[in-house]
């Protein structure tokens, strides 16, 4: 912004003349919010108050600068500065190579000198196709440094994340080609180099972080490395006992079930579980006990036949104890 007349600069920012630069800093924060073009659209007034307010905090924020404002007034510029200059300090603001206002602001204070600071803006605007959540000051790093990683997240089916695979995803209008290893789970997450949030004029780029959800399967369950499910059996295979198919990840197996197994035991299948850093994790199957939805005659005879043979009394040491 080329202004021709002097501007109090101070009272632009509406702090006092002995301000330090954290107090300049954040009255820019404040008075730039408000006057911001996203925040007053088709408000040319707003907007050259904004520019005005950019222009007090370029001159204010440099020290140098700041001292030759407060020495020549309106001259600052020329003052001591060979070959001298054309008026004060100018702010061209190009809104359209930033993709959000926290970057605008971030590249702004970088440009000033002034870094982030506390209660900095940083951060991207919405998931994939532009730009990403998460944005913010690095953990334990310094706070003038603009954090750009970012996280997005993606669901992947169980029978794809247990076999692992590759998926093809569009990152800010970019086609991306992303491993996933067997064996993840819901929560893990997987760096795309260099696939985050871009900072506006530098190049810089973050990493994108992919939070995987793996999606629930009517039969499986997973528990840690296990993988359980529900076996339906019948009455007579839990009395009898005997050899039944079962279906596993890897096909087809056959497990054997002792005769007199009570319903809700779980027989463990070795390695057959979930893919892990150090192998594979067990299968559990719990016996769940089927009764026939409708009884024939045939099958209520021969319950007859084993309720009439039945010679021991189940309850007899159970009332017996039972007493109060």
């Amino acid at each position: 912004m080329a202004g021709s007349g002097y501007r109090d600069y101070f009272k632009v920012l509406g702090v006092e003349r002995s301000a330090d630069a954290d107090a300049v800093k954040r009255a820019f924060r404040k008075l730039a919010r408000k006057y911001h073009p996203d925040v007053n659209p088709d408000n040319q007034e707003a907007e050259a108050r904004f520019k005005e307010v950019s222009e007090a905090y370029e001159v204010l924020s440099d020290p140098e600068k700041r001292r030759r404002y407060e020495q020549f007034g309106q001259y600052w510029n020329q003052a001591g500065v060979p070959g001298g200059g054309s008026g004060p300090a100018g702010v061209d603001v190009d809104f359209g190579r930033y993709g959000n206002f926290d970057d605008f602001i971030n590249d702004l204070l970088g440009r000033f000198g002034g870094g982030a600071g506390p209660g900095g803006f940083a951060g991207g605007g919405p998931g994939f196709g532009g730009g990403f959540p998460g944005g913010g000051f690095p953990r334990g790093g310094a706070r003038s440094t603009l954090n750009l990683d970012a996280e997005a997240t993606v669901k992947v089916g169980f029978s794809e994340a247990f076999r692992g695979g590759e998926r093809t995803l569009s990152v800010n209008d970019e086609r991306v080609q992303v491993r996933i290893p067997p064996g993840v789970k819901s929560g893990s997450k997987l760096r795309l180099k260099g696939k985050g949030n871009a900072q506006p004029g530098t190049g810089r780029r973050g990493d994108l972080y992919l939070i995987i959800d793996v999606q629930s399967h009517p039969i499986w369950r997973l528990e840690g490395d296990q993988l359980r499910a529900d076996l339906p059996v019948a009455f007579d295979e839990l009395a009898l006992g005997g050899t039944v198919k079962v279906m596993t990840p890897d096909g087809e197996a056959e497990v054997s079930i002792p005769s007199g197994t009570a319903p809700g035991r779980s027989l463990r299948l070795k390695g057959k579980g979930w893919p892990g850093k150090s192998g594979r994790g067990d299968l559990l199957l719990t016996l769940d006990l089927q009764w026939p939805k409708q009884w024939s005659k045939e099958q209520r005879q021969l319950l007859e036949q084993l309720q009439s043979s039945r010679d021991d009394d189940l309850r007899q040491q159970w009332l017996k104890n039972a007493s109060l």
